[in-house]
């Protein structure tokens, strides 16, 4: 079932919901250049055992308005507020991937009446300037991955690319690829571009690159949080950059672990980034696993 919440006078998001009469409700939330769907698997078995699910288009993503304004992370805690306050969510687990890490930490830390436990995968601890040194390296970094793990777009069609997805992720389900290519938009002569704007990917990057999120675990210090992190297997072609690249962003894990006493650290081995589209029914079990802790 889709929704549609108004957030502000010039947008409305889209959040699709499966139905449960469990507590908590679950609420996930994607990240930069992708959507809602990527989270379906996970939340059909949430809802299977009897939970409900909310994933929220944000905004400028997906089926959810893009107005011209309101890229950045502060205020894309606000809307899940407004989406929260409008559905009538509260006492959540929030699950947020990469850049959804970083909204879902600000929004469990600012509002914690909203949020029961945290889940944080692929991203919310890592501090983007420790990780990447410069701005610059962090940029290319996002820019590469382009909705579609870095595949240029251009004279792409969606045929060529759900094919290179399947190559690339020859583990993830067929529902898993076409939640992915939906990240994409398709023009009326076939090609294919971003849904994002340069300007609004560019302004999100700058506040996940000013918002560091070890300045929100203080007030997080008593909330139950597993942090879901994936770590590639090695490949003997890496640089020794994208190898000290995975070494930073082991130890950053450790360290937030370390700093907020009530985390764990769940580790996915020979895993992608894309830890909810690669293993949904290992996320959504530990998911649950946490929805039963806090009863």
């Amino acid at each position: 079932m889709n929704l549609s919440v108004a957030v502000s006078e010039d947008a409305k998001l889209n959040v699709r919901h499966w139905q449960g009469a469990q507590s908590p409700p679950f609420l996930l939330v994607h990240g930069l250049d992708s959507n809602a769907r990527t989270w379906e698997l996970v939340a059909n078995r949430l809802a299977a055992a009897g939970h409900p699910a909310y994933a929220v288009d944000m905004r400028g993503h997906g089926e959810s308005d893009a107005p011209g304004t309101g890229y950045d992370n502060a205020t894309a805690a606000a809307d899940l507020v407004a989406v929260c306050r409008a559905l009538g969510v509260k006492g959540a687990v929030v699950a947020g991937h990469s850049w959804g890490a970083h909204i879902a930490l600000r929004l469990a830390a600012e509002h914690p009446d909203l949020v029961a436990g945290l889940v944080l995968v692929e991203g919310g601890w890592v501090e983007p300037a420790a990780v990447h040194g410069a701005w610059e390296s962090f940029a290319a970094v996002v820019e590469s991955t382009l909705s579609v793990s870095g595949q240029p777009l251009g004279g792409t069609t969606l045929g060529g690319m759900r094919d290179y997805l399947r190559t690339l992720h020859p583990d993830w389900s067929a529902e898993a690829v076409e939640a992915s290519l939906f990240s994409l938009r398709v023009e009326p002569d076939g090609s294919l571009s971003p849904r994002l704007s340069t300007a609004q990917r560019t302004a999100i990057m700058h506040s996940l690159w000013e918002d560091a999120p070890a300045r929100w675990f203080p007030a997080l210090l008593r909330m139950p949080i597993m942090l879901m992190a994936a770590f590639p297997r090695d490949n003997v072609r890496w640089p020794p950059s994208i190898r000290a690249l995975v070494e930073r962003n082991r130890s950053a894990v450790c360290t937030a672990a370390r700093d907020l006493p009530h985390a764990r650290v769940r580790e996915y081995f020979d895993s992608d980034h894309d830890l909810h589209a690669q293993r949904p029914e290992a996320v959504a079990d530990d998911l649950l696993r946490l929805a039963r802790e806090l009863h």
